[in-house]
Formats: structure tokens, C-alpha cells, sequence
């Protein structure tokens, strides 16, 4: 645990004129090209002393170069494909206080040795949150007003049709949709659906009734949710605990013509028994997320016309990686301040977070 309880970061008394803390990127090939602009590597250049256009991708080995700037790092600046921020890695950097992450999870490269040292640690969890949440909202509200069936129909008819017979169980005004996780991209989905005339059921663990009621949702069991549920939102961290949390008896308890949702992780579903109800057409799912995390060819998550298939795009894509910019150089301006981080990560929460 660190001792920095406040999370104020504890940086030395100034010795030199220039007091911006040495900085050094650490992230995976080609995404500091997608992630800054011209704009954020200007700001960089203010906020650090240091080169922003250096990037570690292999702490573990790295170059001469980077083994210096390694070295004299204060901060990290890392994003997707850090490399684990072993014990060995950090003793390559004895000066090192703090990691800005400009994505979600910390959990690939922050180590235990990390928070054994002290190092503070913040990450633009928030701002990816957000294009994941807007993306579940889109497709809630498509998938009550049965829009891929009507696409679908439309194909295949190319002509007119008594659509208000055949799409009589569509509509969004009170269905029930139940989310599954109070996490950042949980609760940011609630909040979008507060405009709606919609039944926001809520199933966490971790969430007290009036806790749930504060965020505009009523508290259930996950199987009652299930059970309930028009649309089932899966927004749960990838956990021993929540390993196919969504398995054969949750989905027989969804009601015929549900949809089932998964944003967060493919490993909470039971895509097997899933399989069983979106064969023949009792359920629909929206799939971000899949495990493996590429289907197989010849699975029929592709070519099922009840199933939406995407890639793992509900989170931050293209410009939208240009927020988690703005959000990990904000932290960095604070902690170049002085100031303690807006939004950080405690070892305490990693346990039941994602």
C-alpha cells in the first residue's frame, strides 16, 4: 500500500530551475500516433521537460535511449501495450513517482511492486467509459424498437408491408432494462436512460437499495433481473466471481424476445448456453465482447440474424481515444502542481474493478 493517502503526490523539493517533472511515454506501437495530436504533444512538451516524441514500447529491453530516460523519469505516461511494470523494470527506474494511464484498466502493467514503492497511479477510466455507455444506449433503444428484424424484413420484402402488425411487441415506452454492474460504464448508462420511459432495474453485489434508488434503478437479484428484463446490459469487471455470472439459468430466465447485451467482457457470458437460445430465435444479443475474443470462423455469432457482432468498438475509437488524451495530460498538469490526482486508482478497489 502506498503511503500517500491522499494521493498527493510526493515529489521532491525543486533543485533546478525548471521544476516540470521528467516524463516518459510507454505504450504499445503505433498508438501514440491514434492516441496524441499535434496539439496534445505541444501540451506535453509544457507539462514535462522531456521529449514527447520518445515512446518506450519495451521497458523490459529497452534501448540505450530509453534505459536513460527510464532512469530520470518522474512520470510515466503509458497507454494500450505498456509493458508490465515489473520489479525489475522499476529498478531501471529509481526516480519514478507516478503512472498517468490514458485508458481504462491499470491492471496489465501496474504491479504489485508498483504500489510497494509508492508510485501514485490515475487512469482515464472515466473518459473511456463514456463511448461504451453511448454505444449500450444506442443499442437498448434499437433493440426495443426491433430494428434489426425490420432491417432485416425490409431486405427480404423490398416492398410495402403492414409493419405496425408485424413489429407490434417493438416499442421503448416501459420496457424493462436491466443492468448488471454499478461500475463507471454502468452507472453512465443509468443516467443516459433517465430521459426514457424506462424501468432501470440494477443488480450489484457491492450496492445498497438507496444506493441503486440515488443512481435512478431499483435493486434486484441477478436472477429476478434476468427474469424481468427486456434488454440485459452486462457491465460487470472480468473477475474469478463473475466468470459466466450470465450462464444456462439466467438466460432461460429471460423472457422470449429479450436481448442480452455484453459491452464488458466475453468471459461473463456462458456463450454456449447462450447459443442454445439465439438459435432458435428466443433471444437476441448485441456481442462487443466474445470469448474467445474473435469467434472462431465458423461460429454462428457471425451469420445468426437475431445476433449484432461487433468487434470491440463500444470503447474508445478514433477521435474518441483524443478524450483519454485530454484526460491523462489534465491529471499530469496536476500533478505537475502538485496537486493531488482527480481520479485515482487504489490498489484497494483492483480486486472487484476491472
Amino acid at each position: 500500500m502506498h503511503p500517500a493517502t491522499d494521493n498527493r503526490p510526493e515529489r521532491q523539493p525543486a533543485t533546478r530551475p525548471d521544476d516540470r517533472p521528467p516524463l516518459l511515454l510507454a505504450m504499445g506501437p503505433g498508438v501514440p500516433g491514434r492516441l496524441l495530436t499535434d496539439a496534445h504533444r505541444v501540451r506535453l512538451a509544457e507539462l514535462s521537460r522531456t521529449d514527447p516524441r520518445l515512446v518506450a514500447h519495451d521497458l523490459a529491453a529497452p534501448t540505450p535511449r530509453v534505459a536513460a530516460a527510464l532512469a530520470e523519469a518522474e512520470v510515466l505516461l503509458t497507454c494500450w501495450g505498456a509493458t508490465p511494470l515489473t520489479a525489475d523494470v522499476l529498478d531501471r527506474a529509481p526516480r519514478l513517482r507516478a503512472v498517468v494511464h490514458a485508458a481504462g484498466s491499470v491492471k496489465h502493467h501496474v504491479t504489485e511492486a508498483c504500489w510497494e514503492r509508492g508510485i501514485v497511479v490515475t487512469s482515464a477510466a472515466a473518459a473511456n467509459a463514456l463511448p461504451v455507455a453511448e454505444y449500450t444506449l444506442a443499442v437498448i433503444l434499437l433493440a426495443g424498437k426491433r430494428v434489426g428484424r425490420a432491417a432485416r424484413r425490409y431486405a427480404e420484402l423490398r416492398a410495402g408491408h403492414d409493419w405496425l402488425a408485424e413489429l407490434s411487441d417493438s416499442g421503448n415506452y416501459r420496457r424493462t432494462v436491466g443492468i448488471v454492474g454499478a461500475s463507471r460504464i454502468g452507472r453512465r448508462v443509468i443516467e443516459l436512460l433517465r430521459p426514457f420511459d424506462l424501468e432501470v432495474l440494477l443488480y450489484d453485489p457491492y450496492l445498497t437499495d438507496t444506493e441503486a434508488l440515488a443512481l435512478g434503478a431499483v435493486r434486484t437479484g441477478l436472477d429476478e433481473l434476468c427474469a424481468r428484463s427486456d434488454v440485459v446490459s452486462v457491465h460487470a469487471p472480468q473477475l474469478p466471481a463473475t466468470y459466466r455470472m450470465i450462464g444456462a439459468r439466467q438466460l432461460a430466465l429471460m423472457p422470449d424476445g429479450a436481448t442480452l447485451v455484453n459491452t464488458s467482457r466475453g468471459s461473463l457470458v456462458d456463450e454456449s448456453a447462450l447459443l442454445e437460445h439465439l438459435a432458435p430465435g428466443r433471444l437476441s444479443a448485441v456481442l462487443d465482447v466474445t470469448d474467445p475474443d474473435v469467434p472462431p470462423p465458423g461460429s454462428p455469432l457471425y451469420t445468426l440474424p437475431n445476433v449484432l457482432l461487433t468487434p470491440h468498438i463500444a470503447g474508445s475509437l478514433g477521435n474518441e481515444l483524443h478524450r483519454m488524451a485530454d484526460a491523462a495530460l489534465d491529471e499530469l498538469e496536476r500533478y505537475a502542481r502538485g496537486l493531488p490526482f482527480a481520479d485515482p486508482v487504489h490498489p484497494s478497489e483492483l480486486s472487484r474493478s476491472a
